[in-house]
């Protein structure tokens, strides 16, 4: 029998925690899934199933994950499996940045030596081992507002500066490392006949290394403190949502365990999108995302997961999760 811990929230869903009998001789697995979906109420009806697939809101991301997940372990209650060593960590703001849940996530995470993710699949049925991190950052600039024709040069045009700030960031891209730098959204000024006297950027930097993370906010900082039009003044906010998870030696030991223990031979993928695995990886704990089943059209009305990915999914978690609580260990 597993217990249950809910951690209340006001604003945002629970975030429920389920833990298992503890035995301190054997290594611990933490299952992790997110509750949350970016569809609005009202949505959820439309949920629909045919002989492949199965249509609605999060049935790929990632309520079809947890499914997988929840349906393994009830198969090994079944077969009188006594469920050890094996929690359920379910948060409800993945969708929004797990602004809220990264700090539960990361200080529980210190308790495991394994995380499995159960985000999708990859199309050929891939595991996760690599996802880039990810920032989202703010610059203000305020400049000093001035009539465009009579005052021109007395103003200090902010939306100007900006321009510059943007061409310098968006210079950081280097795709061949994986880093890029996206100036999504830019505001300034009051009309025609007006300098501008602020402005405003909201930009995400991603990166696949801890390297080029360094260099990139070092270069960040280095362009927000300069100024390229006299006068004015910026300010960054913001900072990494969600740090890189890195392939590295020990997952991929673990997922040649894996194949063993299963007789599959199971392909592996890096993601450019983040998920909580960034999170417990960065956490130094081995980790492996995507161990939902297949779908695609996620975060669109066409959205959909695939019926035998189920079936095949929740097969590998039940034969991962009974050579776990036998042997204590992936070793």
């Amino acid at each position: 029998m597993l217990r249950l811990t809910i951690y209340k929230r006001e604003e945002i869903g629970n975030h429920r925690y389920y833990t298992s009998d503890y035995d301190k001789t054997s290594k611990r697995l933490l299952l992790l899934g997110h509750l949350d979906t970016v569809f609005p109420n009202g949505k959820f009806e439309e949920y629909k199933v045919d002989d492949k697939w199965v249509y609605g809101p999060g049935v790929c991301d990632m309520k079809g994950g947890n499914i997988v997940l929840l349906e393994a372990l009830k198969e090994l209650q079944k077969n009188q499996y006594k469920i050890k060593n094996i929690d359920i960590l379910f948060v409800s703001d993945e969708e929004t940045g797990s602004d809220d849940s990264k700090h539960l996530t990361a200080e529980l995470a210190k308790k495991y030596d394994y995380c499995f993710v159960y985000e999708a699949a990859g199309r050929n049925m891939e595991v996760v081992t690599a996802r880039k991190g990810v920032g989202t950052f703010f610059i203000d600039i305020q400049g000093k507002v001035a009539h465009a024709g009579n005052h021109y040069i007395d103003g200090f045009d902010a939306n100007l500066e900006a321009t510059y700030k943007l061409q310098n960031l968006v210079a950081l891209t280097d795709l061949e490392k994986g880093t890029t730098v996206n100036v999504g959204k830019i505001e300034g000024g009051i009309g025609a006949n007006t300098i501008s006297p602020h402005a405003h950027l909201v930009f995400e930097l991603r990166y696949t290394t801890i390297q080029e993370k360094t260099r990139a906010l070092e270069l960040i900082k280095k362009i927000v403190s300069t100024q390229y039009v006299k006068g004015t003044v910026s300010t960054l906010s913001g900072g990494i949502q969600r740090d890189v998870m890195q392939e590295t030696s020990e997952s991929l030991n673990l997922l040649s365990t894996i194949q063993n223990i299963t007789s599959q031979n199971i392909l592996h993928e890096a993601r450019g999108g983040v998920s909580d695995a960034n999170i417990v990886s960065s956490c130094d704990v081995i980790t492996l995302d995507g161990f939902g089943p297949y779908g695609d059209g996620d975060h669109t009305i066409y959205e959909r997961a695939n019926k035998s990915s189920f079936e095949s999914r929740i097969e590998l978690s039940k034969k991962l999760f009974i050579y776990f609580i036998e042997n204590s260990d992936f070793k």
